[in-house]
């Protein structure tokens, strides 16, 4: 089972696409849905909602996947239920570049200081990350920086900001979801 979480745009087609392709790994690929806009509420919903799905699922391999803030959630959601996640150009930073777009941005700041700290050494390998050499939204070289100790890097030399066609790393990610054991048993 994929989960996939939307960016900032959620009503984007390209939305759609993206389900559709991961659906070349995973017959099982749903949309999680989430407001935003309110931050606090995002989290508590995304939870519930992620610990709603698994409950309908005997998926031994769940993975979630994100785009822009959706790759924010990713990230912490999977650290907060054990999953593994993939977080495509994360907008790590949404309290600062989306002022004016959403209600309330100073609730990320308040996520980041109930979150564990250091989350992401506990987290070590447990996602990995895509990023748009040219994204033109974010600035995908400090997201590096700030995330390469922690998680797998791959870099994509053509696509934009919302990365509309994955294909050319789905075997990719098929093959991070699989259990640790089983590509060491694969190797």
């Amino acid at each position: 089972m994929i989960l996939y979480f939307h960016g900032f745009d959620a009503t984007s087609p390209g939305n759609h696409q993206k389900v559709l392709q991961l659906q070349m790994i995973d017959d099982d690929v749903r949309m999680i849905n989430y407001s935003t806009m309110h931050p606090k509420h995002d989290m508590q919903h995304l939870l519930n909602e992620v610990n709603k799905q698994l409950k309908f699922s005997d998926d031994p391999k769940p993975l979630l996947i994100g785009v822009g803030l959706g790759g924010y959630w990713v990230e912490r959601i999977g650290f907060l239920c054990g999953l593994k996640s993939v977080q495509i150009n994360p907008n790590l930073w949404p309290q600062h570049n989306m002022v004016g777009l959403i209600d309330r941005p100073e609730e990320y700041e308040h996520i980041s200081d109930k979150c564990v700290v250091d989350f992401r050494s506990q987290n070590r390998g447990q996602s990995l990350v895509l990023l748009s050499r040219f994204d033109e939204v974010l600035d995908n070289k400090v997201t590096e920086r700030t995330l390469k100790s922690f998680y797998p890097i791959v870099w994509d030399e053509q696509q934009p900001h919302k990365f509309p066609e994955l294909s050319l790393h789905l075997s990719r990610i098929d093959q991070f979801r699989q259990p640790s054991d089983a590509l060491t048993a694969s190797s």
